[in-house]
């Protein structure tokens, strides 16, 4: 049974196909919109015309590595996350193609969210079907969200903490934009980052599972003017969003001792926060790359569970 996902987040347009059979994700697909130099994201109304674009270009793209007549269903996120007043109008560009898409196949539509998608996909990679059924931490990490979860598998039952000001995201893009790169800038920040060498040590604002992360986007703005290099200040940000992660885990494992800790989102795919957490917390699982940013393959293996059409052995 193939199962195929659609994502139109504020940062990409990504499209996956899920095998059940074979227990893998047999492509995806994926654009970013594009954001002009200097500014930090995108209005919604842009969004919505980009990923109108994008989508045909996508499913084309697809269409040349799977053949689309096997699709048994369709999963697709309508909005952020699986709460009361979540919207934002880019995601309804693809409820839109994913509906016409179901309707025309006369197969089964699966509504799901944004943060179940990624959360999903970062169970998936991190151990195959084994913690879809288990209870977890899970931290959701970009530009528009730092919330720490505790989850039944993919669906967040309660949000532990979260940032009362500014997402970590925003934090290394911000500082990414300062310093001259496009956004989103995660991977040149981190770029930037490895190739500083000198000791440092990090940061964070944090109350339990809370934390504030305003302070973070002045404190590199200052270490810039003072002189220390992009490189430093770069390594600094990104240790800095590590440790507040590491105390707001810490802090919750006291509550839950014993559960496997999941890093979900775009910024846990920095080399640099994964080696600082994972030396300090034994039981935390980071993802490849691809899993760990925007995609659609979390929601391409939602919609094979919707199904039940799943689980699987293997990642």
């Amino acid at each position: 049974m193939l199962t195929l996902g659609f994502d139109t987040s504020n940062y990409a347009t990504s499209l996956a196909v899920f095998d059940t059979d074979a227990g893998e994700v047999v492509c995806d697909v994926k654009k970013f919109l594009p954001v002009r130099q200097g500014q930090l994201g995108l209005r919604q109304s842009d969004a919505v015309f980009h990923h109108t674009a994008a989508l045909p270009q996508l499913i084309g793209q697809l269409g040349q590595k799977v053949d689309l007549t096997r699709i048994d269903a369709v999963g697709v996120s309508v909005k952020p996350r699986p709460v009361d007043g979540s919207y934002m109008p880019c995601f309804l560009t693809g409820l839109s193609a994913a509906t016409a898409f179901s309707a025309a196949r006369g197969i089964p539509l699966v509504q799901t969210t944004h943060q179940q998608g990624h959360i999903s996909a970062a169970l998936f990679a991190a151990a195959g079907s084994a913690l879809f059924d288990q209870e977890v931490l899970v931290f959701h990490v970009s530009g528009g969200t730092t919330d720490l979860l505790y989850c039944h598998g993919s669906n967040p039952s309660t949000c532990m903490g979260t940032s009362s000001d500014l997402y970590a995201g925003q934090a290394v893009d911000r500082l990414g934009v300062r310093l001259g790169f496009a956004f989103p800038a995660g991977a040149e920040v981190s770029r930037l980052a490895a190739h500083c060498t000198e000791k440092i040590r990090p940061k964070a604002s944090v109350k339990g599972t809370s934390c504030s992360l305003s302070g973070l986007e002045n404190q590199c703005a200052r270490l810039l003017e003072q002189g220390k290099t992009p490189e430093y200040v770069c390594r600094y940000c990104l240790l800095c969003v590590a440790e507040t992660l590491y105390r707001m885990a810490k802090a919750a494992l006291e509550e839950h001792p014993g559960l496997p800790v999941i890093f979900a989102g775009g910024v846990m795919s920095s080399d640099i926060v994964r080696e600082y957490i994972t030396a300090r917390l034994p039981m935390s699982h980071f993802v490849p790359g691809k899993f760990a940013s925007d995609n659609a393959i979390g929601v391409s293996i939602l919609a094979a569970r919707e199904v039940q059409a799943w689980p699987i052995t293997s990642a």
